[in-house]
């Protein structure tokens, strides 16, 4: 990604941009402890009128996912024994894809999606990529298996890491979804108008603290070794991950389709009739 200052910044809040730098001015330490708080704090925006049927009509229940020592709430939609898995991107909530899901249970499935740590009715302030895969593979103890599954940005990288470490599905759909961590961030600390030092130590501070290497978590890692069928979808006017992502992880994936749109972005893809027609055939009709 590239170094420079980007016209991006201009979608983050002044105040941040402007504390960042200032801190940098004292300290590049400073700037980065910032940026990482930042970067693991996700926002929990309000829930909109579309997704009010399925927050009202879902069975939640809450459920502690050991290996990170939290507790997350799952939502279960529809009464079949034919599950599908839904997972949210960064600042979503498990309502979020309630278009699909409302597409799947008049196919008649059922839906279990979840509110990742830190996100919607879950608890604690601050997450990362791991903390979603576990809530992933723990949720399929609880209440698998699935027969799909279909996750959107951070829940797409979090589904191919889940497949990865031994989630089941037959196939699997990622819409909008990050590629490699390294440059998500690369990326988000240009966004808040800070030099490519302070990601470099904000890479290594994760790295020290978690003892993994960042990049290991990257889409086009994890699809290496996914070889079910996946369907790759991406905007081309995406403004949050570029739609050159997408084409780099379709290369590392055995068993691909791609849709490219245009003109839907990032989250306005997720209610799109055409991308949820074809996540509909994908799934349920191509063999």
């Amino acid at each position: 990604m590239p170094n420079k200052k980007s016209s991006n910044t201009n979608q983050v809040p002044k105040i941040i941009v402007l504390i960042g730098r200032f801190l940098y001015r004292i300290s590049p330490i400073l700037a980065e402890k910032f940026a990482r708080k930042l970067f693991i704090t996700p926002i929990k925006h309000k829930i909109p009128k579309r997704e009010f049927q399925m927050e009202a009509t879902s069975q939640q229940t809450k459920l502690f996912v050991p290996s990170i020592n939290k507790e997350i709430v799952v939502y279960a939609y529809g009464n079949s024994s034919k599950k599908i898995l839904l997972v949210h991107g960064w600042s979503g909530r498990g309502t979020q894809l309630v278009k699909i899901a409302d597409a799947f249970i008049e196919k008649e499935y059922s839906i279990i999606s979840f509110d990742a740590p830190a996100h919607g009715k879950s608890g604690t302030k601050t997450t990362l990529m791991l903390e979603f895969i576990e809530s992933i593979l723990e949720v399929e103890k609880a209440y698998g298996p699935f027969e799909y599954a279909v996750g959107h940005s951070l829940g797409g990288m979090s589904i191919l890491n889940a497949i990865k470490k031994g989630l089941h599905v037959k196939k699997a759909v990622v819409i909008g979804s990050g590629n490699s961590v390294i440059n998500i961030v690369n990326t988000f600390i240009e966004k808040i108008g800070l030099p490519n030092d302070v990601a470099v130590l904000m890479k290594n501070n994760f790295e020290k603290k978690y003892h993994f290497e960042m990049e290991s978590f990257s889409a086009y890692v994890a699809a290496k070794e996914v070889k079910i069928p996946v369907l790759v979808i991406h905007d081309s006017d995406d403004k949050d991950i570029p739609v050159s992502e997408a084409y780099h992880l379709a290369e590392h994936l055995t068993d691909k389709e791609i849709l490219i749109t245009n003109t839907l972005g990032h989250r306005k893809i997720l209610g799109d009739s055409k991308v949820i027609h074809k996540i509909v055939e994908f799934l349920l009709i191509k063999k």
